[in-house]
């Protein structure tokens, strides 16, 4: 079974225009993601799945250095920007990552994917329900019910985001889900702000801007300095989340 982490990135983000090439601690915020997803052991590839708009093309150039595989597709229509990836990739199982989660777990990653294989799933997720912080957000789903998607939905919104269709049907798909032991949901990880940029950027220099540390060590971290949560409160999160 071949399982490719497909990362949706885009330049033009409403709230923050380039955040997904932006510096964190000498590397791109993309180069991020990418370099923690390459720890995840159930992953056999990750792809960069980018829009066909020429402001996207820094993104390719950034793919390039970073010796990762892309794909470009329409801007708006996200599900078929994915399902077009993984033909392309001969994906069997799709991991869903967004390129604005510069703190994303590899080994959440793999215990997602756990979940999926253990509980036979069509969609897997760690965020119904959301315990684990905004920002580690992982969905796996099989190519089968990816193009079972691409075929029926027609809503604008179920087209941008990619997987609502799944969890929207819950009698057409066999779902699973990873709960953690503790609620953690109230810690926002997830790029969207200047705000959120600042918070980012503290937890990597804390950690020296290496990018080996966990999700735990950042829980850890946020607890003896609680300040840190204040930099990005005021935030108010966006209904869905998406790079």
């Amino acid at each position: 079974m071949r399982i490719t982490a497909i990362i949706q990135a885009r330049i033009g983000s409403t709230r923050l225009p380039g955040k997904v090439l932006m510096d964190l601690g000498g590397k791109s915020v993309l180069s991020r993601v990418v370099d923690r997803l390459r720890r995840a052991k159930r992953l056999d590839e990750i792809v960069v799945a980018i829009t066909d708009s020429v402001a996207d093309d820094a993104i390719v150039r950034e793919c390039h250095q970073l010796k990762v595989g892309y794909f470009r597709g329409p801007e708006n229509d996200v599900l078929d920007r994915y399902q077009r990836a993984a033909r392309v990739y001969a994906a069997q199982v799709v991991v869903r990552i967004t390129a604005d989660c510069p703190l994303i777990d590899p080994q959440l990653v793999d215990e997602t994917i756990g979940a999926f294989q253990q509980q036979r799933a069509d969609y897997a997720s760690n965020i119904f329900p959301r315990t684990y912080p905004r920002g580690l957000d992982t969905e796996v789903f099989a190519t089968a019910a990816l193009e079972q998607a691409w075929h029926h939905t027609h809503e604008p919104y179920q087209r941008e985001h990619v997987t609502p269709y799944f969890y929207e049907h819950p009698g057409l798909f066999r779902l699973a889900s990873l709960r953690g032991r503790i609620d953690y949901s109230h810690y926002r990880w997830t790029l969207d702000t200047a705000e959120d940029l600042v918070l980012l950027r503290t937890i990597y220099a804390r950690f020296f801007n290496r990018d080996n540390f966990s999700w735990g060590e950042v829980i850890r971290l946020m607890e003896h300095q609680p300040e840190l949560a204040e930099l990005n409160s005021q935030v108010a999160q966006k209904a869905m989340q998406g790079a």
